[in-house]
């Protein structure tokens, strides 16, 4: 008479649970291109000598879209993203702090994105290619805040 299995014996030696490369075979993740982008918005944030995300433009909008009850803060402002099946390439819009040395700040900028994307993604990161469009002057009032500021004037002057 055959012995009665084990439920040891009911799985099967070649599968083994706890290994990651098996789970990959048996499934696909994909990742939108706002997942990456707001991954690398705050890594690029976290680099010191960063003043803002975007263009001037953006920047502008995006404060006065912030401002919008129920609306809040663009992690992404600035950032695009192209995601494929298993690599990135990140473009990043920055404003800089006056007195940075930016050939170094935009190394700096490109291993944090680099690393926290490729880390917490598991994509291949090919490029991050870095558009410095402003220096922020110590004494420059903030666009954001001209942004927010000027309807309040608008209405005084009334």
């Amino acid at each position: 008479m055959p012995e009665t299995p084990k439920p040891s014996d009911l799985i099967k030696p070649h599968v083994h649970q706890d290994d990651p490369y098996e789970a990959e075979q048996r499934g696909r993740t994909a990742l939108a291109d706002g997942v990456v982008e707001k991954i690398a918005g705050m890594a690029a944030r976290e680099v010191h000598g960063i003043h803002a995300l975007g263009s001037g433009l953006a920047r502008t909008f995006g404060a006065m879209r912030d401002r919008v009850p129920g609306g809040r803060t663009s992690v992404s402002r600035g950032i695009k993203a192209e995601v494929g099946e298993k690599q990135t390439a990140i473009d990043i819009a920055l404003v800089v702090e006056y007195g940075v040395v930016i050939p170094e700040l935009a190394a700096a900028v490109r291993r944090n994105i680099i690393t926290s994307v490729e880390r917490l993604t598991g994509l291949e990161v090919v490029e991050v290619n870095i558009a410095v469009n402003d220096v922020h002057l110590p004494d420059e009032p903030d666009e954001e805040e001209e942004a927010v500021a000027s309807p309040d004037r608008r209405s005084r002057v009334q």
